[in-house]
């Protein structure tokens, strides 16, 4: 399990708190996250850029992880830049993992994730996302870890080189 795993953890930026969280549990549970999303810990002088700088910068970090993870909260489904880092994930065939954050069940889901999104696990199936991280499953389950029905038929597909 100490294999290290590239990440890309969409949220909205008032949850970064729970991006800490998250990104604390699954250390405790031995797994290496080299996180490629922009949280707290990352931001510099203060200053914006421009709209077509952060998206060529968002396509880049999200190019670089493995998994993408919408972290759904209760505003998640109202911004902007989540659902076209969701799409990005998509174009780029990422594996699109949704985890809701603690505390948020009946929630709203983004509109890029009802789209393009994969599997949604409750906020204590950290287990179940290191088996996706590691291609070994992809549950699809109610906020609260009960078994829920795919809003669509997932199927893997294996590319000959």
């Amino acid at each position: 399990m100490s294999k290290s795993h590239n990440v890309f953890i969409s949220h909205h930026g008032k949850d970064d708190d729970k991006v800490q969280a998250l990104k604390q549990r699954l250390g405790d549970k031995g797994y290496k996250i080299r996180n490629y999303s922009v949280d707290s810990t990352k931001h510099k002088d203060g200053r914006r850029p421009s709209d077509a700088v952060i998206h060529r910068h968002l396509r880049r970090q999200i190019s670089w992880s493995g998994t993408f993870i919408c972290l759904i909260g209760e505003k998640t489904y109202t911004r902007k830049w989540v659902n076209d880092e969701i799409r990005m994930a998509y174009l780029q065939g990422k594996k699109i993992v949704g985890i809701y954050s603690h505390g948020n069940k009946d929630v709203e889901l983004p509109e890029a994730f009802k789209k393009y999104g994969g599997p949604t696990i409750g906020w204590n199936s950290l287990d179940k996302l290191g088996e996706i991280m590691e291609d070994k499953q992809f549950p699809v389950e109610k906020p609260d870890g009960s078994p829920r029905t795919p809003i669509y038929k997932m199927a893997k597909v294996k590319c000959n080189n």
